[in-house]
């Protein structure tokens, strides 16, 4: 048998039964794959199998890529193959109730000419007038039509989700209804500063292709039965008659999503131009929040050294840390509620805090919180800052974890238990409310978590926070709708470098306490010098006394020495980092043969002992 095997013969016969086991599961087996990626990146998640398993209404699906134009692209032809490989996967799971309709729109051809009926995005590649195409389309039993313009290789991490969003729309064309009651400009409109029109914020984009959005004004007196979740965005002109109408509309069973804030740095009206003050950018609910058992301040802000974000201070200037633009990260969001346990970074902007109310019988869960390197500082600080690092200047935590946003449940009181003059009486308690409460709106706004981009006339986001996420992934929650919550935010191709981003903090700390050591010293002997100087010009050094230029050396040698230990931090951080990189690398290169090394070994080692056995 052994001759058999190592014969000629024998390795032909291996060779084809190797291709009859690849051919035998190609066809038994064709679905058939392994994801070992700790996120499960390419396996449908619960949500878009759910949304898969409640079709009642076949949907076809035409997917457009233009095989020609793109021949010499090679990483787009690779993004298309996992595009077609992940929509036969949703044929596959939908049995029969999705349509894959693979097109080739070749150029003069009717498929190009329907890619353009429906909508999508050519993109041109050269001047000989050569376009590719590379999006979707959707259509269900009542002929209503849904796309994607253009699949874009930056929003390769939100693909199942935009493919199961289409999905779920054409399968439930009607959206649900959400009420929008906004101080600030989410729709856009003419910056009071440029004169220059402004684009909607890419948040309100987003919610708009999940939800029918109607705006309602400031004074409303009633908030209408259709809507199904009311959305309040720094709600700092409600009147007393449109904080009684959302206190009733929560009492009877509405669902209440509320973007509060004590500094919204997004807040350009002309109240808070010509006041100039923190209280001019300040929003607030007033009665409603004691009514549902939350202490807020919206004259305090919450800073956290440990959360601080690193912001540019321009070019050849070293970044600074902004202790009050937070990074959240996983480990202060809550992991267990469906609206923030798919999330990983969220940033916050000058927020402030939601105090439970001991005793209350609402129950308060807490979503986003601080560290406990964190503390409350005057929202008037931020009128008027020019250096972020000023906030360090006598930071002390107060040990306490403030909570950012929170979800409110259970039985409630109307804040207004003697209803309102002139009205008829209204509901004065309810069992079970659902509202979300978030201590920020500027965590809304384009540049706290998008980047967004003009790609031949179409606007492209990137996202690189979560604060859309957790908008939609709300509205989702309070309307009903979990199935796309577990979709989106399903994990980064790229992760960060934690421990390099820790090694990074504690150098910078060195730095500053260095820097500022530095500059004490300048501060020192400016004043010594003023006090020995004899003569109205100190630049001419001739004229110096003994003294003085003893202590103009003594400060020259000490600004040396201190420099020195500037480089000796720096280096310190490229080299703990530098040796951090040989570890990983030593470990990719040498884990894997010496584990098959001895793999081998305890092979030969076993097999040996057999034959002495």
């Amino acid at each position: 048998m052994k001759r058999i095997m190592y014969s000629g013969a024998g390795l032909l016969v291996l060779l084809l039964a190797f291709f009859a086991f690849n051919m035998a599961t190609g066809v038994l087996l064709p679905g058939a794959r392994l994801d070992l990626t700790e996120q499960k990146l390419y396996t449908l998640s619960d949500g878009t199998r759910e949304i898969l398993q409640e079709l009642e209404e076949p949907i076809d699906l035409y997917f457009f890529f233009s095989e020609g134009a793109s021949k010499d692209l090679v990483v787009l032809r690779n993004y298309q193959r996992r595009v077609a490989e992940m929509l036969k996967e949703y044929e596959r799971r939908a049995d029969g109730m999705i349509r894959l309709h693979i097109i080739d729109p070749e150029p003069f051809s009717e498929a190009e000419d329907r890619a353009a009926e429906f909508g999508l995005q050519a993109i041109p590649l050269s001047e000989s007038g050569d376009s590719l195409y590379f999006g979707l389309a959707g259509t269900n039993e009542l002929a209503q039509r849904e796309i994607i313009p253009f699949f874009a290789l930056e929003q390769e991490n939100m693909l199942e989700y935009e493919l199961s969003r289409l999905v779920s729309t054409l399968a439930k064309p009607d959206k649900p209804q959400v009420g929008l009651i906004s101080g600030l400009p989410v729709d856009g409109g003419m910056n009071p500063y440029s004169q220059q029109p402004q684009a909607p914020w890419v948040a309100l984009e987003q919610m708009r292709q999940v939800f029918e959005v109607k705006t309602l004004a400031e004074d409303v007196d009633a908030i209408p039965e259709d809507i199904q979740v009311l959305l309040l965005i720094h709600p700092k002109a409600l009147s007393e008659a449109a904080l009684y109408a959302v206190d009733q509309f929560v009492l009877r069973g509405g669902k209440l999503l509320a973007f509060v804030d004590p500094f919204a740095e997004a807040d350009q009206g002309m109240e808070a131009m010509i006041e100039g003050m923190a209280d001019g950018k300040a929003s607030d609910l007033g009665p409603l929040l004691q009514a549902w058992g939350v202490a807020y301040n919206p004259e305090r802000v919450v800073v956290d050294a440990r959360q601080g974000m690193a912001v540019g201070r321009g070019q050849g200037q070293r970044p600074a840390r902004h202790i009050g633009w937070l990074e959240v990260e996983p480990a202060q969001i809550n992991r267990e509620d469906t609206i923030t346990a798919p999330l990983q970074l969220l940033t916050v902007a000058t927020g402030g805090a939601l105090v439970p109310v001991e005793g209350s019988q609402t129950e308060f869960t807490p979503l986003l919180q601080s560290t406990a390197d964190s503390a409350l500082v005057p929202s008037e600080r931020f009128t008027k800052l020019q250096d972020p690092e000023e906030l360090l200047q006598g930071f002390a935590p107060d040990a306490e974890v403030y909570t950012l946003a929170a979800r409110l449940s259970g039985p409630a009181a109307s804040a207004f238990p003697n209803g309102m003059e002139g009205r008829e009486p209204g509901l004065k308690q309810a069992d079970n409310i659902n509202v979300v409460l978030v201590a920020d709106t500027d965590m809304l706004t384009d540049r706290m978590w998008v980047q967004v981009q003009d790609l031949f006339g179409q606007r492209i986001s990137q996202p690189w926070a979560d604060n859309g996420g957790l908008l939609v992934n709300a509205l989702d929650n309070l309307s009903g709708s979990d199935a796309l919550i577990s979709v989106r935010s399903r994990g980064d191709f790229s992760r960060p470098f934690t421990v390099v981003e820790e090694l990074q903090r504690k150098a910078e700390s060195r730095f500053r306490a260095s820097e500022q050591r530095l500059q004490e010293r300048l501060a020192e002997t400016d004043q010594k010098l003023a006090q020995l100087q004899q003569r109205q010009d100190p630049t001419q050094l001739s004229e110096l006394t003994a003294e003085q230029r003893e202590t103009i050396q003594s400060f020259l040698d000490e600004k040396v020495a201190i420099r020195k230990q500037l480089r000796d931090v720096r280096f310190q951080l490229n080299a703990d980092i530098d040796a951090l990189g040989t570890q990983l690398k030593l470990l990719n290169t040498m884990l894997m043969p010496l584990l098959l090394t001895l793999a081998v070994l305890l092979w030969w080692l076993l097999g040996r002992a057999r034959r002495k056995g």
